[in-house]
């Protein structure tokens, strides 16, 4: 990493008090030395954020610089939608690699292989944009509007697909500065700061958290929260899961959330449960978190609570029903129909339209595919991480998102640490689901 980078990632921890009105002075400093500079020359008016881009690419000044950064920033974070977009445009043109420079590179190195031809080829092929994330980025404070800008512009994708180079710049950028050597594990509980707990009601994505008596339901009595976070953004979590310690494998969400099916001695708590996690922040899409926490999250539990040997999530379907919408026709079974049997009294409506919703979800989770890896997202997640495939649920979360995504069904995934390895080799090299024998009838 080189200097740039390390004090682009490092500025944005927690410090003293003293170096922060350092860093204040500094960039007072600097400000004052840009509003002389732009008297005597003109340079970058105060509303030309593309024109102070530039100029912070080629900057060379510490204080000056770090001035600029900061009103980049600030300028990028008036822009509305339709001026966002314009930027990004600009981005993708104005700041990409120079074509030419490349080719004349890539012929200086074909005729003379040599480390320092290797090094101009591989420079001339970085575009100035990821020069300026850089910059902006020793900012104080940059790093979560960077975040926020990524989020902005994956916005414009679907529309506006020549943008397609500038992600890819901006994630590569957030794969090195989010990398696990910088993240912290945190227990989040009753006491942790109010804008945390705050922010676990906000980000919740996968079962809603109704206000602080919730969510001070599922941080105590067996129910913990393990999150992620940078120390570029202490108090804002990057991913985070929900755990409950249960006596057995939960076949619904409803008991687990509700408290409503608790043992009476906790001597019979045997299962550790995973039955959230969550993304924080749309711009950090593609930069992988979940698995570490998961794999640390175990070895915490593990230490708490030694005698809870079983390590389980109760997982949704989230790509079900939309797979099967589009394959109805040819598998004859009619969506509507498979929620109202999920919600009705009537046993024998249920049972028989279970045994086919199962057989059918079954299918979805270990036949459908992107590509190599499972279609579902959920399922693409958790087999990629080596657990397997235990047990799918009827009617096992009846909310009306539960409802829409999978017509209530709902999934355990097991980790076992003795088989985490060979499941997650087999899964890549060779495409296989590890999946239990109950699974496997459905599929027969």
């Amino acid at each position: 990493m080189s200097t740039e980078q390390q004090a682009s990632t490092t500025s944005k921890a927690h410090h003293p008090s003293s170096f922060a009105g350092l860093l204040t002075s500094v960039i007072n400093a600097g400000r004052d030395i840009l509003d002389r500079r732009r008297k005597s020359t003109e340079e970058a008016p105060s509303g030309d954020l593309l024109a102070k881009c530039h100029q912070l690419i080629h900057h060379r000044g510490e204080a000056s610089g770090l001035a600029l950064a900061c009103e980049v920033i600030a300028d990028y974070q008036a822009l509305d939608q339709s001026n966002q977009l314009l930027f990004f445009q600009a981005l993708a043109q104005e700041f990409s690699a120079d074509r030419e420079a490349i080719l004349t590179a890539a012929d200086d190195f074909e005729s003379n292989p040599d480390s320092d031809q290797l090094a101009a080829l591989v420079k001339a092929t970085e575009a100035p944009r990821v020069k300026l994330f850089r910059r902006m980025n020793m900012a104080p404070s940059a790093t979560p509007v960077l975040v926020k800008m990524r989020g902005d512009l994956l916005g414009h994708l679907q529309t506006t697909p020549s943008l397609k180079p500038v992600d890819s710049d901006l994630k590569h950028q957030f794969i090195s500065w989010f990398n696990r050597g910088f993240l912290e594990l945190r227990v989040i509980d009753w006491n942790s700061p109010a804008a945390v707990l705050e922010r676990i009601i906000q980000y919740e994505s996968v079962h809603a958290i109704q206000g602080w008596d919730d969510l001070r339901s599922r941080l105590r009595e067996n129910r913990m929260c393990f999150a992620f976070f940078h120390p570029a953004m202490p108090d804002d979590p990057l991913v985070f899961v929900e755990v409950a310690i249960t006596a057995g494998i939960p076949q619904a969400i409803g008991p687990l959330i509700e408290k409503s099916a608790e043992p009476e001695d906790e001597r019979d708590l045997d299962t550790v449960v995973f039955y959230s996690i969550s993304n924080c922040h749309p711009g950090l899409a593609g930069v992988s978190f979940g698995n570490f926490l998961i794999k640390q999250v175990v070895e915490e539990v593990g230490k708490r609570y030694p005698k809870a040997k079983r390590f389980i999530t109760l997982s949704p379907v989230p790509g079900f029903c939309r797979w099967l919408t589009e394959a109805g026709a040819s598998q004859g079974i009619d969506v509507h129909e498979l929620r109202s049997a999920a919600q009705t009294s009537d046993t024998g409506e249920k049972d028989a339209m279970a045994e086919r919703a199962l057989r059918l979800c079954a299918h979805y989770l270990i036949k459908e595919r992107a590509g190599k890896s499972a279609l579902d997202p959920v399922a693409r997640f958790h087999l990629g991480n080596g657990a397997s495939l235990h047990a799918i649920h009827w009617a096992a979360d009846l909310s009306n998102k539960g409802l829409q995504q999978s017509a209530g069904i709902m999934v355990n995934y097991l980790y076992d640490l003795s088989s985490i390895e060979e499941n997650h080799d087999a899964y890549f090299d060779q495409g296989e689901v590890a999946i239990s024998r109950p699974v496997s009838r459905l599929l027969n």
